[in-house]
């Protein structure tokens, strides 16, 4: 009696989850039920990101899939000896963080191989370089990275003449960790040819000091004329999205987009993969060099699986915000004269992404003011007029700065801007050079919800921070390390954040009816916080623990702990 009691409880529990109906037809037949849960954490504070529950107190998880989401009875009533469970003891529970657009296998390479030139001084960088040359055979390059302009007490940039003073027997590069410049010295200038007569390409940049010579600077384009980075060996990429997967989950992240990946990163990812080591889900827009190798072997977007996912294709428009080179209708403060750079031709942009659309491809264009946003917005009305497909999810990759006729035109397309989520926050000493006019309209999420956009988060690690948590407060505050605020009209409720950081990064790789909330069928990804992000002092979101990450009902952060 107790036993079919106990059974029917069962079969109306999951009736009630909507998990099968009255002929026992959805996800699973009720017979395939009666084992019971994979995994239940019960004692939660659940914070779905699904409109049609909300909030809850539990959930179970079977096969990797959300099975039920509802009340400790609800979910204790499909509990089975083989069930593991998990007391959250009235923690924070809310769906896996999706990164829109990060760089993680490439950035995982340059945390073995490079630099970090994170540093707060001049002084501090030329020692790491030295300390380097000291172990690099003589003639080999040395590459720096997360160099950061207005992080230094100097008061001024890093300049060829202190990398000189490193080493004058190796090449060397140190890349600004907005990914869009870099630093060189005088060896490396001198193998590449360039000297102060090399007139600047109409897509880059080469700075000069007051008297003309080589300053070191080297903007946009103007670095291909220069040695390109070393390519990490096959061992090193794969090592490398080991050490950011890592990273990475222990911040909350279970699904990234990889948005501008090389044959070599792809590589790396099913190396990672197939070694175990692949903790995330990516999903991959490629930059030129793979996208073509993809379409000559006739694939399209979202080919693959939940873990590993072909994308689309990623293209260029203009330059960088935090580097202060994108392209805008109106110069720079204190620099009457530079409006940012183009890195393309509307006619070839134009070209390229009507060829890809055509193919039935997704594409996304780097494109950060709102000339370089213009820009892309030409081609994808032209290529949508020429070729209509429904739904195509044309993505505008940073999308930073926008105004009123830009943003109906992205709701009328169903554009998707990927915005920098972390870059209010940490690079808050970039922003005065923008002016306050025009913060107001930067990394605009209220403007973009209020249009009805579905904005998805992005850090463009290395670039910015990937942390979730630091972006949901500087979306919700608006201020920056230092406590300064900055376009304050745009902030954005936490609960508002969360959707931004889950339910909407999946909207960007059509993958909503997969991932992005708390809802039975959906891959059972979630976070455990030590806080609630929705109810804590929003200066503190940042600061609430990471306490588990899971990915389909299995703990990648911490590790080893089932």
């Amino acid at each position: 009696m107790l036993d079919s009691r106990r059974r029917m409880m069962q079969i109306s529990a999951l009736a009630a989850a909507g998990l099968i109906g009255e002929s026992g037809a959805g996800w699973l037949h009720a017979a395939d039920m009666l084992d019971g849960l994979d995994l239940a954490v019960i004692n939660a504070n659940i914070h779905t990101v699904d409109e049609k529950q909300p909030q809850a107190q539990a959930l179970g998880v079977f096969q990797g899939r959300f099975r039920i989401v509802g009340s400790n009875d609800e979910v204790k009533s499909l509990v089975t000896k083989r069930t593991r469970v998990i007391d959250a003891e009235g923690m924070t529970i809310v769906p896996g963080f999706i990164d829109a657009h990060t760089h993680p296998a490439a950035a995982g390479a340059e945390h073995l191989m490079y630099v970090n030139c994170d540093q707060r001084s001049v002084a501090e960088i030329v020692a790491a370089i030295r300390a380097q040359a000291a172990k690099t055979p003589e003639g080999d390059w040395i590459i720096g990275f997360k160099y950061d302009d207005t992080k230094l007490a100097d008061g001024r940039p890093l300049l060829k003449s202190d990398l000189d003073q490193a080493t004058q027997k190796h090449p060397i590069r140190v890349t600004h960790r907005g990914g869009h410049t870099a630093i060189y010295n005088s060896l490396a200038f001198e193998r590449a040819g360039i000297t102060k007569e090399t007139p600047d390409p109409a897509d880059g940049k080469f700075g000069r000091t007051e008297v003309g010579e080589l300053s070191g600077f080297v903007a946009e384009k103007a670095v291909d004329r220069i040695k390109r980075l070393p390519i990490p060996s096959r061992s090193q990429a794969r090592d490398g999205v080991k050490v950011i997967a890592q990273l990475m989950t222990a911040a909350g992240l279970t699904s990234v987009h990889d948005a501008d990946a090389d044959k070599s990163n792809f590589l790396a990812y099913q190396d990672a993969r197939a070694a175990g080591e692949l903790l995330f889900r990516v999903y991959v827009l490629a930059h030129t060099s793979l996208f073509d190798h993809w379409v000559a072997a006739g694939l399209r977007s979202g080919f693959g699986d939940s873990f590993l996912k072909i994308g689309g294709l990623k293209l260029y428009a203009d330059g960088s915000a935090s580097e202060r080179t994108m392209r805008m209708s109106k110069p720079y403060i204190g620099r009457p004269n530079d409006f940012g750079l183009l890195v393309t031709t509307q006619d070839k942009l134009n070209e390229q992404v009507l060829a890809a659309h055509e193919q039935g491809w997704q594409v996304g264009v780097h494109a950060n003011g709102d000339v370089g946003i213009d820009m892309v917005l030409n081609a994808y009305e032209l290529a949508n007029r020429f070729h209509p497909r429904p739904d195509p999810r044309f993505r505008i990759e940073h999308c930073t700065l926008i105004n009123e006729p830009l943003l109906e035109r992205m709701a009328r397309l169903g554009a998707i801007p990927t915005p920098f989520y972390t870059y209010v926050y940490y690079h808050g000493d970039k922003w005065a050079q923008y002016g306050e006019e025009r913060t107001r309209s930067m990394f605009a999420h209220r403007s973009f919800l209020d249009h009805k956009i579905k904005v998805a988060g992005a850090s463009d690690y290395v670039p910015g921070p990937f942390e979730p948590l630091m972006a949901m407060q500087s979306m919700v505050t608006r201020t920056d390390y230092k406590g300064r605020a900055w376009g304050e009209n745009q902030r954005i409720t936490p609960a508002e954040a969360l959707r931004i950081c889950t339910l909407h990064g999946a909207h960007a790789s059509f993958e909503e009816n997969l991932k992005g909330s708390i809802t039975p069928g959906k891959l059972a990804d979630f976070v455990m916080l030590g806080a609630d992000p929705l109810q804590v002092e929003p200066s503190k979101i940042k600061d609430i623990a990471v306490v588990r990450t899971v990915i389909e009902g299995k703990t990648v952060h911490p590790r080893n702990v089932e």
